[in-house]
C-alpha cells in the first residue's frame, strides 16, 4: 500500500501517535548576526513625528481560523501608521504594512525598530526600507523588553477588542481589529 507523507501524518495525528525520535537540527550555531544595529536600545521615545516607528506581528484566533496582524506604530503620536492583516504570516504581510505606513506618512530617515522575526529580516523588507530612505533597527536576541512598546499596544488590543466575545470567522475578527484601530484607538490618542 502506498500513500503520501501528509496522509500518514494526518492519520497518526488523529490517533495521537508520535515518533519517539526528535529530528536532528544540526549543530547549535546560535543566532545569526543582525541585519541592523539596535538603534533604540529600549528607549521608546521620540521628539517629533516619524522619528521612530516600531513594528511587530501578532496572532489572533477566531472559531474558524486565525489572523496575523502586522502593525507599525509611530512612537511620538502612538498612532498606528501602517498595518496589514492576513490569514498567514508571509514576508508580504510586513512589507505591505510598511508600504502602507510610507504612503500615509512619506517619512525620510525614520528608524523602524523590530524584533528578529524572519519577515523583518527578509530581502523584500530590507530593500523596502532602503529604497524609501528608512533606517532599520533590530532588537537583541532574548531581550523581551526590546518590543515592549508594541507588545503594550497588542495587549490593549487583546483586552479591549478580542477578549470581549468569541469571533466566529476571521473576517469578523479582521473587521473588528480595523474598526478599533481606525476609530476608537486613534480618537483616544492625542493627535500630534
Amino acid at each position: 500500500m502506498s500513500c503520501s507523507e501528509n496522509r500518514v501524518w494526518r492519520l497518526c495525528s488523529a490517533q495521537r501517535l508520535w515518533s519517539n525520535h526528535a529530528k536532528k537540527r544540526g549543530p547549535n550555531r546560535g543566532p545569526e548576526p543582525p541585519d541592523h544595529d539596535d538603534l533604540v536600545e529600549r528607549e521608546f521615545t521620540a521628539t517629533r513625528p516619524n522619528e521612530l516607528w516600531i513594528t511587530d506581528i501578532t496572532e489572533h484566533h477566531a472559531a474558524r481560523g486565525k489572523l496575523y496582524a502586522c502593525l507599525i506604530q509611530d512612537v511620538f503620536s502612538k498612532r498606528i501608521v501602517g498595518y496589514s492583516i492576513g490569514p498567514r504570516m508571509p514576508v508580504a504581510l510586513a512589507v505591505t504594512a510598511l508600504k502602507n505606513a510610507i504612503e500615509l506618512r512619506s517619512p525620510k530617515g525614520t528608524v523602524v525598530h523590530s524584533d528578529r522575526g524572519s519577515q523583518f529580516r527578509s530581502n523584500a523588507f530590507l530593500s523596502t526600507l532602503m529604497c524609501n530612505g528608512l533606517v532599520g533597527s533590530v532588537g537583541r536576541v532574548g531581550a523581551c523588553g526590546d518590543s515592549a512598546a508594541m507588545e503594550s499596544f497588542n495587549s490593549q488590543l487583546q483586552k479591549t477588542v478580542l477578549d470581549q466575545r468569541r469571533w466566529r470567522t476571521s473576517e469578523e475578527l479582521r473587521l473588528a481589529i480595523v474598526a478599533w484601530i481606525e476609530t476608537t484607538h486613534h480618537r483616544r490618542r492625542r493627535q500630534r
